[in-house]
């Protein structure tokens, strides 16, 4: 699982948003405002983790039992692939 390339996480106005950039900025309409569970784990994403070690880092730096970390974890990466953010097989 990756990430597509021409996405950036910034933060703007205190709010964790992530940004199409280049030829993507044509092909996107606006931004996606993320909370700070979902920014922690595009992060993740972009770092390399796959599910397994996605949740449990979430489950780490949060606190949460395993079964929030992993239905959050998977609705974060459903929204992922239906705006066409991820790369499932690379």
């Amino acid at each position: 699982m990756k990430l597509k390339d021409g996405y950036i996480l910034r933060k703007i106005a205190n709010t964790d948003m992530i940004v199409p950039i280049g030829e993507n900025i044509a092909n996107f309409n606006g931004v996606i405002s993320l909370n700070e569970t979902a920014a922690f784990l595009w992060k993740g994403i972009k770092n390399g983790l796959e599910l397994p070690n996605l949740v449990e880092t979430l489950v780490n730096e949060y606190q949460v039992d395993k079964e929030l970390a992993e239905a959050d974890t998977m609705d974060f990466v459903a929204k992922l692939k239906e705006a066409n953010l991820l790369i499932e097989n690379a």
